[in-house]
């Protein structure tokens, strides 16, 4: 089997994993990182968006040895220690969050659109988080949500 080594959340990370299994199920079932979540498998509803190398990634349609060498960042290595991320703190603020289950992939998503886009417009918002559903529906307070966000 496979070895892959990449730093995920800031920690290096050595994981044996055979070669097709999607990084999701590595980071879920293998290294114990459940903020990502498993929705559609195929890449098109975000709940497992995650960041490689600072980019917007979907872990479901991706194999490890994508990450080998990479820096993989998942929803529990965003904040820095105890201080939330302004994405996460903007998001308490905003009460965005119902159910719950995309919330980890909806953050990463505009984290990552903050990280290029310092201040996006709202069509920017609308085409970054376009493909990350929400069942619940809170689309009105994630785009304020980053909105916050942006104005820091």
């Amino acid at each position: 089997m496979p070895s892959y080594t990449f730093t995920l959340n800031g920690t290096e990370t050595t994981v044996d994993a055979p070669a097709g299994m999607p990084l999701l199920w590595v980071l879920r079932e293998l290294l114990g990182v459940t903020g990502p979540k498993y929705g559609c498998g195929v890449g098109v509803c975000g709940a497992c968006t995650s960041h490689l190398d600072g980019a917007a990634f979907r872990p479901c349609v991706t194999e490890p040895a994508a990450a080998a060498g990479r820096r993989v960042t998942t929803i529990e290595g965003l904040a820095d220690g105890e201080d939330l991320h302004p994405v996460q703190e903007a998001w308490l603020a905003e009460d965005v969050a119902q159910c719950g289950y995309c919330q980890p992939g909806q953050i990463m998503t505009a984290a990552a659109l903050l990280a290029r886009n310092a201040d996006p417009s709202d069509a920017a918002i609308s085409e970054a988080m376009s493909d990350n559903v929400c069942r619940c529906g809170t689309y009105i307070r994630i785009r304020a949500a980053i909105r916050r966000a942006a104005q820091g």
